[in-house]
């Protein structure tokens, strides 16, 4: 039991090691203020091409993409409206449904409460 002990310490010991001298993960992209991210957002010019399902699938990848640059505040509504829209690539259509629009209205109403 006591030599297990002293080669599970000694291999966490060589692991840790190893790592002492590595750079870490980079940290993610800093964040837009809320100001920064309003401005990005009022000029943000993306167009989706091709059909129903394909522009959906496209506006869900956009949006996720801006989510992951822009502030939290804002982050956070827009990162709902991308899983809504992947959600809409989904269906057979490609097309919103009346609860799917009322979802996206209510999280474009919370951006604008950062974002007048």
């Amino acid at each position: 039991m006591k030599k297990l002990l002293t080669a599970v310490v000694l291999v966490a010991g060589t692991m840790l090691s190893g790592c002492a001298g590595s750079t870490a993960t980079p940290s993610p992209t800093p964040k837009m203020s809320v100001e920064e991210s309003c401005k990005f957002l009022n000029t943000d010019t993306f167009v989706p091409t091709g059909n129903a399902k394909e522009q959906a699938g496209q506006i869900g990848q956009h949006y996720q993409e801006v989510a992951d640059k822009v502030a939290p505040e804002v982050g956070a509504p827009i990162q709902q409206m991308a899983e809504i829209m992947k959600q809409v690539a989904a269906s057979p259509t490609g097309t919103k449904t009346d609860e799917q629009t009322a979802q996206l209205t209510e999280q474009i109403n919370k951006i604008g409460q950062y974002c007048k």
